[in-house]
């Protein structure tokens, strides 16, 4: 059994539209990437299970922020690199 840290772990590249980046439970990222604020294009995925927002034609930031912070809460995903 691997008794690695999480802080062994890099972190990946940033995209050049991240707006947000939120560390996860099991030691991944969530990235929130878009246009900003009062657009509607916003979205997030999730680095280590690979989830992501449903609908970012309709997510706006205020309302992304909160969904992508929510799932990094929970995902319990661990880095596989």
């Amino acid at each position: 059994m691997s008794t690695a840290s999480l802080a062994a772990f890099t972190e990946p590249d940033r995209p050049k539209n991240l707006l947000i980046r939120f560390s996860t439970v099991g030691g991944n990222y969530v990235d929130v990437t878009g246009p900003g604020e009062h657009l509607d294009k916003n979205r997030w995925r999730c680095h280590g299970c690979r989830d992501t927002s449903r609908m970012p034609e309709t997510d706006y930031l205020f309302s992304i922020r909160e969904k992508a912070n929510e799932h990094a809460r929970l995902c319990r995903a661990i880095p596989l690199t």
